[in-house]
């Protein structure tokens, strides 16, 4: 196979498949910098929009992956500097009174979204949990985006200076320079990182979990749910910090309706479930709950109920639901 990139400019369907091997880590890349598959997904097709207007400039096929990166890099900054770093519940507010009156959703307020996937994508399997979970997202959200970009382009995917230099169009020192710093603020956010639990939940507290909050059973969740539990739910911008105040939510509020849940794989690398609530006798989508924990206690229910995320999720069969 010739080295040199041959496609003919008239033919979009030969650099679809030029590029179709790379679409997803450049979408994972772009997610990265921005905790937000839309806005992935939108740099991404930015991206390979300028890819094929500037396909005569790529010198060889062994170059392709690196260019792809560039443009996307570009296109993804170019987005951080318009929509700003997003945040999770905890980074915007103090947490609420389980019995307050909630306030109204904030719908465009720059959270931190799930990074969505099709249920059992082999390729999800290969991504390391560390690099693609809620909170260190949200952590890279705390860097300058250039600073964001060479951090995850080196001690992510493993380019080396010289490489991520080319890439972000600056020079080898200037990408140590913003490495050093880099490290040092998350290592500041999060000391613990690369020390979490590699067996992450047991599969039976998960599967306890769909059962129980499918049949309404909020004593037997609240058993699963860690002292220091905390749940989350934007676009609503109320959290509860502590097993006895999402004890009193879950019981007031959530589980004071029917709900019919099922498992919907991994989502940023942590057990997910989906749960359709019945609203005036019909089901409607209700949340995308994200399990985090260490084997038996769950220690965050990271729970999204933008309906633009939860109507959208792909499902796993509805052989595997539960409901009350």
């Amino acid at each position: 196979m010739s080295s040199t990139v041959e496609v003919d400019r008239d033919d979009p369907l030969a650099f679809e498949q030029l590029v179709a091997p790379h679409r997803r880590e450049l979408l994972v890349h772009a997610y990265r910098m921005l905790g937000s598959t839309q806005d992935a997904e939108d740099a991404v097709q930015e991206a390979l929009t300028a890819a094929w207007r500037g396909l005569g400039g790529l010198r060889s096929r062994a170059a392709l992956r690196s260019w792809l990166y560039r443009v996307t890099s570009n296109a993804a900054l170019r987005t951080a500097e318009r929509r700003g770093p997003r945040m999770l519940s905890w980074e915007r507010g103090a947490a609420a009174d389980p019995r307050a009156e909630l306030a109204p959703p904030l719908e465009d307020a720059g959270w931190i979204e799930p990074l969505r996937e099709p249920a059992g994508d082999p390729e999800a399997a290969v991504l390391h949990r560390e690099d693609i979970e809620l909170a260190w997202i949200a952590a890279l959200q705390h860097l300058p985006a250039t600073q964001r970009a060479v951090l995850v382009l080196r001690d992510v995917l493993g380019f080396s200076a010289a490489e991520t230099a080319d890439i972000l169009e600056t020079t080898p020192a200037s990408v140590n320079s913003a490495l050093q710093r880099a490290r040092g603020t998350l290592a500041a956010r999060e000391p613990g990182r690369g020390r979490v639990d590699a067996r992450g939940l047991d599969r039976g507290v998960v599967d306890a979990f769909v059962e129980a909050f499918g049949r309404g059973d909020v004593e037997r969740v609240v058993e699963l749910l860690a002292a220091e539990a905390r749940f989350t739910m934007p676009p609503l911008t109320a959290w509860f910090d502590g097993r006895d105040d999402v004890a009193i939510f879950l019981t007031e509020r959530v589980l004071a309706t029917p709900w019919r849940v099922r498992r919907v794989g991994d989502v940023n690398g942590w057990p997910a479930v989906l749960g359709d609530q019945l609203w005036e006798g019909e089901w409607r989508p209700g949340a995308l709950m994200i399990l985090h924990g260490t084997a038996d206690q769950i220690d965050w229910l990271a729970t999204f109920v933008d309906p633009r995320l939860v109507s959208n999720w792909p499902e796993e069969s509805k052989e595997s639901a539960t409901d009350r």
